[in-house]
């Protein structure tokens, strides 16, 4: 099948790898939540181009800062390889492989040597900025559903310290089997739009969140995670944990939100709801 590509792609993709004739180089769209990517092959090798656009502006995205988390990676890390952004286009190394079954993805296995590998490279350089990221997407939900209370919980959370630090490592926040890829040489993660330095604890949390672990999967979390090294006090991980889950649903929430106010979809707006009775629960 023959798609039509944008200019800017061709001429990004010139940009960054010049000697690539694009004239004879196959472009497939890649499907995702949060916008355009293609997979690119070429006779030099195949890529993934990632494209930077308002809507993902809005929810927090930068390429640039994707760029340089992943500039940070050594060889054999656990991302893919960047090759160059120019304009609103960032180009990547293409990971083959297959995405990893949602049934693999448990809180114990090879998932726990993926984390700690990820948390022991150098740091990016771009902090995670929660604070601003909520508060950029208070701004953008629908007004109609932002109630007095909801709004008294918001203006108290910012006002709130966020959790004591455990350990600072560069995070990806955005792990779940999707974006794990099962390749020769073992797992990779890919997507890194919402990746930034910050605290493991918060990581695990997001991790326990995402994929709906229970108490007893988040102790088990934990408990691999130390015991391969990653951390050195079980029941202070813990603690960190159980204490930026607050946070991430929050988190998810407003992500929710802004992705139906965006989109129309149902799901976005039935997952908010979701984590509205959570948080209302409390």
């Amino acid at each position: 099948m023959t798609y039509s590509v944008d200019t800017s792609l061709l001429v990004s993709l010139k940009q960054i790898l010049p000697a690539v004739n694009t004239a004879g180089c196959c472009f497939s769209p890649v499907a995702g939540l949060s916008g355009e990517s293609w997979h690119i092959r070429a006779p030099q090798g195949e890529y993934l181009a990632r494209r930077q656009t308002r809507e993902m502006a809005e929810m927090g995205v930068s390429r640039r800062r994707e760029l340089r988390m992943l500039r940070t990676r050594h060889p054999g890390g656990v991302g893919p390889r960047p090759r160059g952004l120019h304009q609103n286009w960032l180009l990547l190394e293409w990971i083959a492989g297959s995405p990893l079954p949602e049934a693999a993805c448990r809180p114990e296995g090879p998932l726990v040597p993926l984390l700690v590998r990820l948390h022991s490279q150098p740091r990016g350089g771009s902090p995670l900025a929660l604070k601003v990221t909520l508060a950029r997407y208070r701004h953008q939900i629908d007004r109609a559903r932002l109630t007095p209370r909801w709004q008294r919980f918001h203006q108290a959370l910012l006002r709130s310290p966020l959790p004591p630090v455990v350990k600072i490592a560069p995070l990806h926040m955005d792990i779940h089997a999707g974006n794990i890829i099962t390749t020769g040489d073992g797992w990779r993660l890919i997507d890194w739009e919402y990746a930034a330095d910050g605290d493991i604890a918060c990581e695990l949390a997001a991790l326990v969140r995402g994929n709906h672990w229970s108490p007893r999967q988040q102790a088990t979390l934990v408990a691999a995670y130390c015991a391969a090294g990653g951390y050195g006090d079980a029941a202070r991980l813990q603690a960190a944990v159980q204490q930026w889950l607050p946070w991430i649903d929050y988190l998810m929430l407003m992500w929710y939100e802004v992705r139906w106010q965006q989109t129309g979809t149902h799901s976005f707006r039935a997952a908010a709801d979701g984590l509205h009775a959570r948080l209302q629960s409390r």
